[in-house]
């Protein structure tokens, strides 16, 4: 398990959100709710903040103050700071806190409308992030791998920096020695999946398919599905010791181009990842995912403390006092039925009723 999973995120002021306050699972928290209700920024908020802890060697209130801000920066890419903040009339704030499990202090700040980088830490953990945080995008990262952190270091992009940073990760070589064993037992019903294995030479990403199948021998990651490399992106990480028995994991709707069969598969993965002690966070509006974890936690339920967490994001029809229409608030249960934010979901219902006429 993650040894300082998150276990509490307030916002206020970020992006949509509007006196958000949810409470996390140390294994598995799935974010939903319509689109532009901001599930991508929600993760990505987390991450910042959990990647800027495991770089700072100084947790210092000046060190924080310009690696949140950094982070911010290079993974959301506003022109300024200040743009992260909730648009209103007249100046504004943002602020976030994130509470970890094992330290006293969250990591707590505020910035401004009109900042350009300007963040003010209002509370420091005192103690290191340990574990490492990956972020996956929605798409799949291993047919771009060839000269991607090169063109980061040497030009100016507009991809966020999640992106270099998932590449650094797979680019780790593969374990060795005992821990070897742990990461084959987690890997073998992902590795049944692709029916083969994954493999890193002189910077490319190939899938060395077992003799006797269609496609046998190794082949280019860019020529096999979608869906292949983004289970294959998952092993990589798991063999090499990034996903093994800790860390976090922000996983931007896994779904996405991926048909109804590999979705099983990566919601197979997902449990096997949060079993295994991966703080997994995954942000999605497929109802098929969503049912397809049901189904699977039914069988074999995370249960305590370790419950999984469904977080649905919805937009205020009217304002409530303090707050402003159409800002997004947040609400959190064990179980989705017992959400109110789940649109996709009563969408998809409305549209079988239709198709059997009833």
């Amino acid at each position: 398990m993650a040894r300082h999973p998150i276990t509490r995120l307030e916002a206020d002021g970020f992006g949509p959100l509007d006196r958000v306050d949810i409470r996390l699972s140390p294994t598995l928290n799935i974010v939903t709710g319509d689109n532009a209700t901001g599930k991508s920024q929600l993760l990505k908020l987390m991450y910042a903040g959990t990647r800027t802890l495991s770089d700072e060697s100084a947790l210092t209130k000046t060190a924080l103050s310009s690696g949140v801000a950094d982070a911010l920066t290079g993974i959301f890419r506003p022109e300024q700071l200040g743009r992260l903040v909730r648009r209103v009339r007249g100046r504004s704030r943002a602020s976030v806190s994130l509470k970890y499990g094992g330290i006293r202090e969250p990591l707590s700040f505020d910035f401004a409308s009109n900042a350009r980088r300007d963040v003010q830490i209002r509370s420091v953990p005192r103690a290191p992030i340990v574990d490492t945080p990956v972020f996956l995008p929605s798409r799949e990262l291993l047919s771009l791998y060839p000269g991607l952190v090169s063109l980061f270091e040497t030009r100016e992009v507009e991809f966020d920096e999640t992106w270099r940073d998932t590449a650094l990760l797979l680019g780790r070589a593969a374990l060795r020695g005992p821990r070897v064993r742990a990461a084959n037992d987690l890997l073998a019903p992902l590795l049944e999946e692709i029916e083969g294995t994954v493999l890193e030479e002189n910077g490319r990403f190939y899938v060395r398919l077992p003799v006797g199948s269609a496609r046998a021998g190794k082949i280019e990651a860019h020529l096999v599905s979608e869906g292949f490399r983004k289970l294959a992106m998952i092993i990589r990480l798991v063999s090499n010791g990034v996903l093994l028995e800790g860390g976090y994991l922000f996983w931007d709707e896994p779904e996405a181009n991926l048909n109804p069969k590999t979705q099983r598969a990566v919601a197979r993965a997902i449990l096997a990842l949060a079993r295994s002690g991966t703080q997994v966070f995954v942000a999605t509006h497929s109802v098929f995912l969503l049912r397809e974890l049901a189904l699977l936690l039914d069988t074999h339920p995370l249960v305590g403390p370790d419950e999984p967490r469904y977080i649905g994001l919805y937009r205020e029809a009217q304002a409530e006092e303090g707050s402003l229409a159409g800002a997004v608030r947040a609400e959190t249960a064990a179980d989705p039925a017992d959400l109110t934010a789940i649109t996709a979901l009563e969408a998809e219902s409305a549209q079988s009723l239709r198709y059997l006429g009833v």
